[in-house]
């Protein structure tokens, strides 16, 4: 069913669920704040129901949101805004759940396990532009289910401790933090680099906060305390500071994500705008690996020059430059 209305939507699904059957929301990211409020009362009725032992449980409330912050080259600014996980994270752990898969794999087992799960409200973002596929459905089923983890064929940090820690959550950041390791690897060889890739937002909570978290000593294991770790994010940025708050040092944990800029334009200028583009992020790396400061500055020069060649391209043709379009991961993967 199809309706130009948010709240017939979102009512709608609430009436059907109520019936005993399954369904699912897909709604423009930017829009989905207009249905606050009934998402709220959803929430806050599930937390209640689940507390009284004669209501039996219904099917959840799974939200996909689509045409997102970082893919809006016709419509622009107006319909660019990821803040309503923000909204979600705040409600009951025991009800929410938010997911940000990095592919079509990963995306068809989160939305299985969704559709089957049972009174929760269940956030999915995906954009429905073609995009690389990373991982075979067995990797994706393994890594969707744990919810956080490395990509082994995109780390070099054995043996020994990694130099830095890069870490993405959503389709874009992993895009554009993958592009950005395989320009390091390229500029600096010697630059041991782990990566780790968020499906599921809630195990970066504390595991006594949220049924989905991590225990302290995993999130350590995965983090490290003592490394600098740059994560790239789908929202805006400071909501992975306050999930992972008294769980990483601060001090180390710097977070690119959606900053408020915003227009039509091609796909590669809009993470350009909000810095979360491959370039910044090399520029980045280099600012905070120690044993790279003797290179950082040629390295930011090589990435100056490419965002300046970018800006010009884009300005002449309309689209984005080819080797960005055309990217591939330059190593087969494991």
């Amino acid at each position: 069913m199809e309706y130009l209305s948010e709240h017939a939507c979102q009512g709608w699904l609430e009436g059907y669920l109520l019936t005993g059957r399954h369904g699912l929301f897909s709604c423009y990211e930017a829009f989905i704040h207009i249905v606050d409020s009934m998402f709220n009362q959803h929430a806050k009725w599930l937390k209640v129901c689940g507390e009284i032992p004669w209501r039996r449980p219904i099917a959840s409330l799974n939200i996909l949101l689509t045409s997102h912050v970082w893919r809006q080259d016709n419509n622009g600014f107006s319909h660019q805004d990821p803040g309503f996980i923000d909204h979600v994270v705040n409600k009951k752990a025991d009800i929410i759940r938010v997911y940000l898969p990095p592919d079509a794999n990963t995306l068809l087992y989160v939305t299985d396990c969704c559709l089957k799960s049972r009174n929760l409200v269940n956030v999915i973002v995906a954009g429905k532009q073609p995009e690389h596929q990373w991982l075979d459905m067995d990797a994706a089923i393994n890594h969707a289910s744990a919810g956080i983890g490395m990509w082994e064929w995109a780390c070099n940090d054995q043996p020994g401790e990694p130099d830095i820690v890069l870490a993405a959550a959503g389709d874009v950041p992993t895009l554009e933090m993958l592009a950005a390791i395989s320009i390091l690897r390229e500029l600096t060889p010697e630059l041991k680099i782990r990566f780790i890739n968020v499906v599921d937002l809630m195990t970066l909570q504390p595991q006594e906060e949220h049924p989905h978290g991590l225990a302290n000593e995993e999130f350590v294991s995965l983090f490290r305390h003592d490394k600098p770790i740059l994560f790239a994010y789908h929202g805006y940025p400071w909501l992975i500071h306050r999930l992972t708050y008294r769980r990483s040092n601060h001090g180390n944990l710097h977070v690119r994500g959606y900053k408020e800029e915003g227009t039509t334009t091609t796909p590669f200028d809009m993470v350009v705008l909000n810095t979360l583009d491959r370039f910044h992020l090399v520029m980045d790396v280099a600012n905070q690996v120690p044993k790279l400061q003797a290179q950082a500055a040629h390295i930011k020069q090589l990435m100056r020059d490419k965002l300046i060649e970018h800006t010009q391209y884009i300005h002449l043709h309309g689209e984005d430059m080819p080797e960005i379009r055309d990217w591939k991961w330059p190593e087969a993967k494991a």
